[in-house]
């Protein structure tokens, strides 16, 4: 199969004028799958504004252009990933023999199964799940879960996720949204005994067309905003844990390469959603200078760290 990847680039345009300055640039790269999500968490700003994917074909080309590029890691997100299970599967074994990429996931847990893990799981270096609370009546109201206070199982299956990536050599991740809800929590007692490799804690973001109340956005995340004083006291309640990585919205906002179901980098420099034009039509390197990607934050805030787990025989 890689012996046709230079044509299958080159017929898609990916000349880069300076390959190493791309490369630099894209050493990790997040890929919105779908938009399709089971869950309704009140500040998601990347809504369910449609069900589009690309067919397996085009998405498995898209990750040879990232890779003919300098991509490194590949992130696959949502929405909510396993709700395509065989196309997720797929990629990540794509993304890790074809082309050679580290492979992490986020997810919120609840539909990832043990025979997917058993299929899938040796292509998966790390595997974050969302994490947002450990009281089963704040989950609920976030919309992490089912919203009965007194049936929300989403810490239960965070417990089975973890101990499913212990099973199979998975790094286990947790992503935390620190917001109105939750910011006077201590989580210390929970964090210690989950044990992640990394535990990424974001301050609640409002980005416009998604979830700042506007008449097309799906959420309305005002209401769960926390200021900086709230937010760093969180960060310091915890400050205990080896694997926190605090990330408030100047840190968080423009450090990601996002990009959407159509393969588009997304530019949310302008408390938006930008869409770029795709790296299927463009190439890399024209998609990538519309991204509005700041390399230096991402620098900054350690995007770059040891992301590949430790496999038999390595």
């Amino acid at each position: 199969m890689m012996m046709t990847t230079p044509l299958l680039i080159s017929a898609y345009g990916n000349n880069n004028n300076n390959p190493s300055a791309v490369a630099n640039r894209v050493k990790s790269v997040n890929y919105f799958i779908s938009r399709e999500c089971n869950y309704k968490c009140k500040f998601c700003f990347h809504t369910q504004t449609n069900t589009n994917k690309l067919p397996k074909g085009k998405s498995k080309l898209g990750l040879q252009l990232l890779s003919h590029s300098g991509t490194e890691k590949i992130n696959f997100a949502g929405g909510e990933p396993f709700l395509n299970p065989q196309l997720l599967g797929e990629l990540c074994q794509f993304a890790s023999v074809e082309c050679n990429m580290a492979v992490s996931i986020i997810s919120n847990g609840s539909l990832i199964k043990s025979d997917w893990m058993a299929q899938y799981g040796e292509y998966v270096d790390i595997l974050g799940v969302s994490v947002d609370s450990f009281d089963p009546k704040t989950n609920a109201l976030i919309g992490r879960g089912t919203g009965d206070t007194t049936k929300n199982q989403h810490v239960t299956r965070v417990l089975q996720v973890r101990d499913m990536c212990a099973k199979h050599g998975i790094l286990f991740k947790m992503n935390t949204v620190v917001c109105s809800l939750n910011h006077e929590e201590d989580m210390n007692e929970y964090v210690s005994s989950l044990d992640p490799y990394r535990w990424k804690a974001f301050q609640c973001l409002i980005l416009e067309g998604e979830n700042a109340g506007g008449i097309n956005d799906i959420n309305d995340a005002r209401e769960l905003q926390v200021s900086s004083d709230q937010f760093n006291d969180f960060i310091q309640r915890h400050a205990g844990q080896r694997a926190l990585i605090p990330e408030p919205n100047t840190v968080m906002q423009n450090s990601y390469l996002l990009l959407d179901e159509e393969l588009r980098f997304l530019d949310c420099s302008k408390n938006g959603k930008v869409p770029s034009q795709s790296i299927l039509e463009v190439g890399v390197e024209k998609a990538l200078s519309q991204a509005g990607f700041d390399d230096e934050m991402f620098q900054k805030r350690g995007g770059i760290f040891e992301w590949t787990r430790t496999r038999d025989g390595k």
